[in-house]
């Protein structure tokens, strides 16, 4: 069986914290990730300061495979991300040939303004993440990948990364709703879970007008195992008498 592969998602920015901005990347990269055998293992969301910047990407790649961080590459003053994972690596930040050819290709001379050529910086040494929607780059340094806090961008720089991306085995989630209180669960869960180790099994709550239940929501590498505790739910089910319905993955 093929190893586990981890990552992080480092996201940055005052405008989530504050709420402004709503994120919409971790649901993105999680799901994109799991498709190429790595699994999301934390996330953490910190400030446009570059200490939290330099202390969270520190401690998470040393940690997990892959770092990915999301925001703070654009022109303006705070956009910090290429000096503070700089400092993280104790690399200094240069204006890379490629990217200020690039830039300066697509916005012309006149144009191509100081503030534009803040985005041209990586820490000295960084490979480039190319971003096919506004041309300005994301960069990958060590097994850390910078790039853009817009959805559409970072996910068209996630693409171009593909290939550098070593995965292992892929998780599988089935899922079963039962029509009854969780705590009714509580005991049968437990018994399951003990009997099948290596799937993660979670119960997640929910109310409606209708009545209530439980979505429970069986996770792992081997489908035989996850085959098996769905089977169990089923069997309990059946002899309870309770209300159930099989979620599509």
């Amino acid at each position: 069986m093929s190893q586990q592969v981890l990552a992080a998602l480092v996201i940055i920015g005052d405008e989530i914290l504050s709420g402004r901005t709503q994120d919409s990347n971790l649901a993105y990269l999680a799901k994109w990730l799991n498709e190429i055998g790595i699994q999301l293992g934390e996330v953490r969301v910190v400030s446009d300061v570059t200490a939290d910047i330099v202390a969270a990407v520190n401690a998470l790649r040393a940690r997990f495979d892959y770092v990915f961080t999301t925001g703070g590459i654009g022109p303006t003053h705070d956009d910090i991300t290429a000096e503070s994972v700089a400092a993280a690596f104790g690399l200094p930040v240069i204006k890379h040939p490629e990217a200020y050819a690039r830039l300066l290709a697509h916005y012309g001379a006149e144009k191509f303004t100081e503030a534009r050529q803040r985005m041209t910086r990586v820490p000295e040494g960084a490979t480039l993440i190319d971003n096919p929607v506004s041309i300005a780059p994301g960069f990958q340094i060590g097994n850390v990948f910078v790039m853009a806090g817009v959805p559409l961008i970072m996910q068209a720089m996630l693409e171009g990364i593909r290939p550098r991306l070593k995965g292992g085995h892929k998780i599988i989630s089935r899922t079963v709703t039962i029509f009854t209180a969780e705590s009714a669960l509580a005991d049968p869960l437990s018994r399951i879970q003990e009997a099948h180790p290596a799937v993660s099994i979670g119960s997640y709550p929910f109310f409606s007008n209708t009545g209530g239940g439980a979505q429970i929501v069986a996770r792992g590498p081997d489908a035989v195992q996850i085959d098996a505790v769905i089977a169990a739910l089923i069997s309990y089910c059946e002899g309870q008498g309770l209300r159930f319905e099989e979620v599509t993955a």
